[in-house]
């Protein structure tokens, strides 16, 4: 199967669906106290025999802060999370985005990076040793000299967002795949989309 030609299983939701159903579930987090997703045994169950179709996949931090399936008010099956410090994007990550786009008939990716992010202050502030380097070497190439913590989390974004798009060929107005960037405000838990 051509990337781009994206799988749609029974049940699927087209980009613009699973955006609007994602913008739903952080309407419903910003006032819940805890998940409404459904992680019921009978879900559990028929994900198992069934497989899964989640609508979306998220690519974000690891920040234990950042939960998407919480965020989003999803439950089993609802989300495919790709997280990584910093969410920057390798071939380990690009590589689960192409998975779950052409082998689950997920429509849309989102990548969201969030304030606060202990990896972009290293990257603006600090020369890390050892293997965070690699993480923190990425995001400088997004971010440049931005110093403002909130415009290099987007700028980060924004590279990571091209990255997927470029990497699978992925095109604006396509009917396919839709990827774009979005960033999580810790303190009051919103999500902004930035497309």
């Amino acid at each position: 199967m051509e990337m781009g030609e994206i799988y749609m299983s029974n049940g699927a939701m087209t980009a613009a669906e699973a955006m609007e159903k994602l913008k739903q579930g952080n309407q419903r987090y910003l006032t819940a106290t805890s998940n409404p997703g459904d992680i019921s045994a009978h879900l559990r169950k028929v994900t198992c025999d069934e497989g899964q179709n989640p609508y979306a996949i998220i690519v974000t931090c690891s920040d234990s802060r950042v939960i998407p399936e919480s965020i989003f008010s999803a439950g089993i099956g609802e989300l495919f999370v790709i997280r990584v410090a910093g969410n920057v994007m390798d071939n380990h990550q690009i590589g689960s985005v192409e998975y779950a786009a052409d082998h689950l008939g997920s429509p849309l990716v989102v990548v969201m990076g969030h304030d606060h992010c202990g990896a972009v202050g290293a990257a603006i502030s600090s020369n890390p040793a050892g293997y965070i380097k690699y993480i923190t070497d990425e995001i400088r190439k997004a971010i440049g000299d931005e110093k403002d913590d909130y415009r290099a989390a987007c700028l980060n974004v924004e590279r990571s967002v091209s990255i997927i798009r470029d990497s699978l060929n992925v095109k604006d107005g396509d009917d396919g795949l839709k990827v774009c960037g979005a960033i999580y405000h810790i303190e009051d838990g919103s999500v902004e989309f930035l497309d």
